[in-house]
């Protein structure tokens, strides 16, 4: 297998056309696809990381993968110059391709959005932002209800994460959810987890004045760290093209600080 032919399986699994909708919608900008390109060559391994880091690199080098899959764009805005001893110049250095799947992954069928509302215990999703074919950004769904109190520390456990800041009282009962991975709270999102009837609405990095808006309109808030909210996806994305491709080697890396 090439790495052009293993591109194209991560390409059927989130297509491009999905960021493109997002993007074109919501006024967005993004930088999804192949981001380096080492040339056309058997595919050893890949490794999959939520950014391109140069422990990543050095990971992936270590592990003989030639190909590196990220969820954030390895390079998101226009550069001037790239230093040898980056994580960039390295992967050219080493003949490493580097393929970032951002705002497609979200919107995928089973893409980082999906696999964070499944996290929060979303097993029958509806989609905010539908793009049909179970596709689109934004998750709502209904869990038993439980305290807050309670998901907190069960959502700790499930993300692997201490850095999770809770808006609202512990005591209080949840029973339907909006969640949004990544830095996703909006007016949009807001809108859309009030016609849902949510209780609470999860994201991360959310920005002040969206939490008060949330707030102010009666829900309860969780606020993840924009890595565990996405990596907890990509390693089950990881995994399931490790499944898909049981002769190839595909490797998930983590960033321990950051979970």
């Amino acid at each position: 297998m090439t790495i052009t032919e293993f591109y194209d399986k991560i390409q059927k699994y989130a297509p491009i056309e999905l960021s493109e909708k997002l993007c074109k919608k919501d006024g967005l900008y993004d930088n999804s696809g192949i981001i380096i390109n080492a040339g056309e060559k058997e595919f050893t391994g890949a490794a999959f990381m939520l950014d391109l880091t140069l422990s990543g690199v050095e990971f992936a080098d270590r592990n003989g993968c030639n190909l590196i899959v990220t969820h954030h764009p390895a390079i998101y805005s226009p550069i001037k110059s790239v230093d040898a001893n980056s994580a960039i110049g390295k992967c050219i250095a080493l003949g490493i391709t580097v393929v970032s799947m951002h705002l497609n992954l979200d919107c995928a069928c089973r893409g980082t959005d999906y696999y964070f509302a499944k996290g929060l215990g979303g097993d029958n999703q509806l989609i905010a932002e539908d793009f049909g074919k179970k596709t689109g950004y934004g998750r709502l769904f209904a869990i038993k209800k439980s305290k807050l109190g309670e998901l907190k520390e069960r959502y700790k456990a499930e993300f692997n994460t201490e850095r999770l800041e809770v808006y609202g009282n512990a005591e209080r009962d949840i029973n339907k959810i909006a969640s949004f991975c990544g830095a996703g709270l909006d007016d949009g999102a807001i809108a859309a987890a009030e016609d849902f009837g949510a209780d609470l609405i999860v994201s991360a990095d959310i920005k002040h004045h969206d939490l008060l808006a949330a707030t102010e309109k009666g829900f309860a808030v969780m606020n993840f760290t924009h890595y565990a909210s996405e990596n907890y996806g990509m390693k089950k994305i990881c995994e399931t093209f490790a499944k898909e491709n049981k002769n190839e080697k595909i490797i998930f890396f983590g960033n321990a600080v950051l979970a």
